[in-house]
Protein backbone atom coordinates (compact mmCIF):
# COMPACT_ATOMS: atom_id res chain seq x y z
CA UNK A 1 0.00 0.00 0.00
CA UNK A 2 1.44 3.31 -1.08
CA UNK A 3 1.19 6.59 0.75
CA UNK A 4 -1.35 9.12 -0.43
CA UNK A 5 0.10 11.51 -2.97
CA UNK A 6 -0.69 15.24 -2.99
CA UNK A 7 -2.27 14.79 -6.42
CA UNK A 8 -4.61 12.07 -5.13
CA UNK A 9 -5.56 14.21 -2.17
CA UNK A 10 -6.27 17.21 -4.42
CA UNK A 11 -8.38 15.06 -6.75
CA UNK A 12 -10.39 13.66 -3.83
CA UNK A 13 -10.86 17.14 -2.40
CA UNK A 14 -12.16 18.42 -5.76
CA UNK A 15 -14.48 15.42 -6.07
CA UNK A 16 -15.89 15.33 -2.54
CA UNK A 17 -15.37 18.55 -0.55
CA UNK A 18 -18.51 20.39 -1.67
CA UNK A 19 -20.73 17.39 -0.91
CA UNK A 20 -19.05 16.87 2.44
CA UNK A 21 -19.71 20.49 3.44
CA UNK A 22 -23.40 20.07 2.63
CA UNK A 23 -23.45 16.82 4.63
CA UNK A 24 -21.74 18.49 7.62
CA UNK A 25 -24.20 21.40 7.60
CA UNK A 26 -26.98 19.13 8.78
CA UNK A 27 -25.21 19.18 12.15
CA UNK A 28 -23.16 22.37 12.27
CA UNK A 29 -23.32 25.80 10.68
CA UNK A 30 -20.80 27.48 8.42
CA UNK A 31 -17.87 28.05 8.84
CA UNK A 32 -17.65 25.11 11.24
CA UNK A 33 -18.79 22.72 8.50
CA UNK A 34 -15.98 23.86 6.22
CA UNK A 35 -13.49 23.57 9.09
CA UNK A 36 -14.58 20.00 9.77
CA UNK A 37 -14.19 19.05 6.13
CA UNK A 38 -10.69 20.50 6.16
CA UNK A 39 -9.84 18.54 9.33
CA UNK A 40 -11.09 15.32 7.76
CA UNK A 41 -8.91 15.85 4.70
CA UNK A 42 -5.92 16.52 6.95
CA UNK A 43 -6.62 13.21 8.71
CA UNK A 44 -6.85 11.52 5.33
CA UNK A 45 -3.51 13.00 4.29
CA UNK A 46 -1.96 11.59 7.47
CA UNK A 47 -3.11 8.04 6.70
CA UNK A 48 -0.29 5.65 5.80
CA UNK A 49 -2.27 4.39 2.83
CA UNK A 50 -5.43 5.25 0.97
CA UNK A 51 -8.60 3.66 2.32
CA UNK A 52 -10.31 1.14 0.04
CA UNK A 53 -13.35 3.39 -0.34
CA UNK A 54 -12.23 7.01 0.05
CA UNK A 55 -15.71 8.50 -0.17
CA UNK A 56 -17.06 6.21 2.56
CA UNK A 57 -14.00 6.90 4.75
CA UNK A 58 -14.51 10.65 4.34
CA UNK A 59 -18.22 10.43 5.16
CA UNK A 60 -17.68 8.31 8.27
CA UNK A 61 -14.84 10.52 9.48
CA UNK A 62 -16.86 13.67 8.87
CA UNK A 63 -19.86 12.25 10.69
CA UNK A 64 -17.72 11.47 13.74
CA UNK A 65 -16.09 14.92 13.63
CA UNK A 66 -19.45 16.70 13.34
CA UNK A 67 -21.00 14.74 16.20
CA UNK A 68 -17.94 15.47 18.34
CA UNK A 69 -18.25 19.17 17.49
CA UNK A 70 -21.92 19.10 18.49
CA UNK A 71 -21.11 17.47 21.82
CA UNK A 72 -18.39 20.04 22.45
CA UNK A 73 -20.70 22.93 21.60
CA UNK A 74 -23.45 21.52 23.82
CA UNK A 75 -21.03 21.12 26.75
CA UNK A 76 -19.69 24.65 26.21
CA UNK A 77 -23.20 26.07 26.11
CA UNK A 78 -24.16 24.24 29.33
CA UNK A 79 -20.97 25.40 31.05
CA UNK A 80 -21.52 28.99 29.93
CA UNK A 81 -25.15 28.82 31.04
CA UNK A 82 -24.14 27.61 34.52
CA UNK A 83 -21.41 30.23 34.77
CA UNK A 84 -23.83 32.96 33.71
CA UNK A 85 -26.37 31.86 36.29
CA UNK A 86 -23.74 31.77 39.03
CA UNK A 87 -22.43 35.23 38.15
CA UNK A 88 -25.63 36.98 37.10
CA UNK A 89 -25.28 39.43 39.99
CA UNK A 90 -22.36 40.98 38.13
CA UNK A 91 -24.64 42.11 35.32
CA UNK A 92 -27.99 42.94 36.88
CA UNK A 93 -29.38 44.53 40.00
CA UNK A 94 -29.98 42.33 43.01
CA UNK A 95 -33.68 42.67 42.26
CA UNK A 96 -35.03 39.09 42.35
CA UNK A 97 -37.49 39.86 39.57
CA UNK A 98 -34.60 40.68 37.20
CA UNK A 99 -33.54 37.70 35.14
CA UNK A 100 -30.48 37.14 33.04
CA UNK A 101 -30.65 35.40 29.72
CA UNK A 102 -27.36 33.73 28.76
CA UNK A 103 -28.05 34.34 25.08
CA UNK A 104 -28.45 38.07 25.77
CA UNK A 105 -25.18 38.09 27.70
CA UNK A 106 -23.46 36.34 24.80
CA UNK A 107 -24.94 38.83 22.34
CA UNK A 108 -23.84 41.75 24.51
CA UNK A 109 -20.32 40.34 24.78
CA UNK A 110 -20.12 39.83 21.02
CA UNK A 111 -20.96 43.52 20.56
CA UNK A 112 -17.90 44.62 22.52
CA UNK A 113 -14.46 45.32 21.08
CA UNK A 114 -12.28 42.20 21.21
CA UNK A 115 -10.02 43.50 24.00
CA UNK A 116 -12.93 44.35 26.30
CA UNK A 117 -14.65 41.05 25.55
CA UNK A 118 -11.49 39.12 26.37
CA UNK A 119 -10.93 40.96 29.66
CA UNK A 120 -14.54 40.47 30.79
CA UNK A 121 -14.51 36.81 29.79
CA UNK A 122 -11.25 36.17 31.62
CA UNK A 123 -12.44 38.04 34.71
CA UNK A 124 -15.93 36.58 35.01
CA UNK A 125 -15.90 33.18 33.33
CA UNK A 126 -12.28 32.21 34.10
CA UNK A 127 -12.27 34.03 37.47
CA UNK A 128 -8.85 35.48 36.67
CA UNK A 129 -7.48 38.36 38.71
CA UNK A 130 -6.73 41.65 36.99
CA UNK A 131 -3.02 40.95 37.44
CA UNK A 132 -3.44 37.55 35.75
CA UNK A 133 -5.40 39.12 32.91
CA UNK A 134 -2.68 41.73 32.41
CA UNK A 135 -0.09 38.94 32.22
CA UNK A 136 -2.19 36.82 29.82
CA UNK A 137 -2.98 39.68 27.45
CA UNK A 138 0.34 41.49 27.76
CA UNK A 139 -1.58 44.65 28.63
CA UNK A 140 -0.76 47.14 31.41
CA UNK A 141 -2.84 46.60 34.56
CA UNK A 142 -4.40 50.07 34.32
CA UNK A 143 -5.56 49.32 30.77
CA UNK A 144 -7.08 46.02 31.91
CA UNK A 145 -9.07 47.87 34.61
CA UNK A 146 -10.22 50.46 32.06
CA UNK A 147 -11.26 47.80 29.52
CA UNK A 148 -13.19 45.88 32.16
CA UNK A 149 -15.06 48.97 33.40
CA UNK A 150 -15.72 50.20 29.87
CA UNK A 151 -17.00 46.82 28.71
CA UNK A 152 -19.33 46.38 31.68
CA UNK A 153 -20.63 49.92 31.22
CA UNK A 154 -21.34 49.22 27.55
CA UNK A 155 -23.28 46.09 28.49
CA UNK A 156 -25.24 47.90 31.21
CA UNK A 157 -26.10 50.81 28.92
CA UNK A 158 -27.26 48.36 26.25
CA UNK A 159 -29.69 46.74 28.68
CA UNK A 160 -30.81 49.99 30.27
CA UNK A 161 -31.48 51.86 27.01
CA UNK A 162 -35.15 52.23 26.12
CA UNK A 163 -36.57 50.26 23.22
CA UNK A 164 -36.63 52.19 19.94
CA UNK A 165 -40.03 53.61 18.98
CA UNK A 166 -41.61 52.60 15.72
Amino acid sequence: MAAISPTQLADWFDAHAAHLVLYARQWVAAPTAEDLVQEVFLKLAAQPAAPQNVKAWLLVSLRHAALDALKTARRRHQRDQRAGEQRSHLFVDSNPSASLDAAEVQKALEGLPAAEREVITLRIWAEATFEEIARVTGTPLSTVYQQYRSGLEAIRSRWESPCPKK
